[in-house]
């Protein structure tokens, strides 16, 4: 079974930074496009940013556009989300899913996801 796992969440300053990880620990993520999606509060799950299996096709939602940065080491088995000038609005559970051929958002595009890593932003 395909397993992923997301690492990196905590409290965090408004204004401040987190860097998330998203971990295959049972299969190679080299050949899935990896998205990452946030679910606030009372919220449905959105997608925030994802990035194709080669690193050359990214995407980001205007909610994050500027101010996420997703990456991915392939060596590693991991693809990272950076979080900067963090706001309220950006509380919630983040979570990574994989996909083959996916260039898209949308969560019913990706067939494996991870249990999820809680994010506060808060003073």
């Amino acid at each position: 079974q395909l397993q992923l796992v997301e690492s990196g969440g905590g409290l965090v300053q408004p204004g401040g930074s987190q860097r998330l990880s998203c971990v295959a620990t049972s299969f190679t993520l080299e050949f899935y496009t990896i998205g990452w999606f946030h679910q606030a509060p009372g919220k449905d799950r959105e997608g925030v940013a994802y990035i194709s299996s080669g690193g050359t096709n990214i995407e980001y939602s205007d909610s994050v556009q500027g101010r996420f940065t997703v990456s991915r080491d392939n060596d590693k088995n991991t693809v990272y989300l950076e979080m900067n000038s963090l706001k309220p609005e950006d509380t919630g559970v983040y979570y990574c899913a994989a996909g083959p051929y996916v260039y898209s958002l949308r969560s019913d595009r990706y067939e494996f996801w991870g249990q999820g890593t809680q994010v506060t932003v808060s003073s």
